[in-house]
């Protein structure tokens, strides 16, 4: 028996294949149904997976990514699946229950994702029961990267950052305003494009402005969606994603400033996925 087992961002995607009890864990690029179609996603797992399965054929999947939540958007991509992997039983899944089953396992939560986007939900121990909507890098996505990398860029084209910052900022990435606009508005996955600048703020941690962007982000995603659950407070609060990691010291004071009680941080949820698979 073989599973393979995928947590997709918008970015990358991490696939882990279960077989004799080994692991074979593989990065392809992340799949989103709101930028990559049926035909593209089918097409991205036989340039990029296929070549490094070396004909190992998992006999389960389990898909988890960002942009599923719709019935649709999982009939399509498990669809797609079937197309490469037409023997497989396939289960696909929103982001968010994937996150939910590797940081709760059977126990309840409030479970945030804070990657390239954001989004969150509360988790009854089976299911996803509520979920603040999300609504993408151009509307919310409150505490992402996409929303950092959006302040960074804000703060260096009106010339907000100080000396010192700005010429930080043009070292690193060399560009001017023609060249970011049309990343932004000309080329395809702009929400990667921005969100790559999120980690100009981890680099220059320390520096007043660099912190208020941090801190602003943050809690502009736990006033607009962690704050709303009835269940704020009384169950803790769950985050994974490259953001969660990387800021988790500025999420614990927030959740102390709410007075609730922070549960598992992860960078990344396939160590949880694995377990709850071997579990299940």
């Amino acid at each position: 028996m073989a599973i393979l087992i995928a947590d997709s961002g918008s970015t990358k995607c991490e696939w882990c294949l279960i077989s004799n009890g080994r692991k074979q864990r593989i990065e392809t690029q992340g799949a989103s149904p709101y930028f990559l179609n049926e035909p593209a996603f089918a097409s991205l797992m036989q340039k990029e997976l296929l070549p490094a399965l070396k004909k190992k054929i998992p006999d389960e999947i389990y898909f988890y990514g960002t942009g599923l939540a719709a019935a649709g958007n999982r009939s399509m991509y498990r669809r797609a699946i079937r197309k490469v992997f037409p023997d497989a039983v396939i289960e696909v899944e929103h982001d968010l229950t994937g996150a939910s089953r590797a940081l709760c396992g059977k126990n309840k939560g409030i479970v945030a994702i804070l990657g390239t986007g954001s989004n969150s939900g509360y988790y009854n121990g089976k299911k996803i029961v509520r979920n603040s909507p999300g609504l993408g890098y151009v509307l919310g996505d409150e505490g992402s990267g996409a929303y950092l990398g959006k302040k960074v860029l804000q703060y260096y084209l009106y010339k907000t950052f100080d000396a010192d910052l700005h010429n930080k900022f043009f070292k690193k990435y060399g560009v001017v305003a023609s060249d970011i606009l049309d990343s932004v508005y000309k080329k395809p996955l702009p929400n990667r494009y921005i969100a790559s600048f999120a980690m100009f703020l981890a680099e220059n941690r320390g520096h007043y402005m660099i912190e208020n962007i941090i801190e602003d982000g943050l809690w502009d995603f736990f006033s607009a969606h962690l704050s709303h659950y009835p269940e704020s407070g009384k169950v803790p609060v769950y985050f994974t994603g490259s953001v969660s990691f990387g800021f988790q010291d500025i999420l614990k004071e927030l959740c102390k400033t709410f007075n609730w009680q922070p549960g598992k941080i992860l960078a990344k949820p396939m160590e949880g996925l694995i377990a709850y698979h071997k579990m299940k």
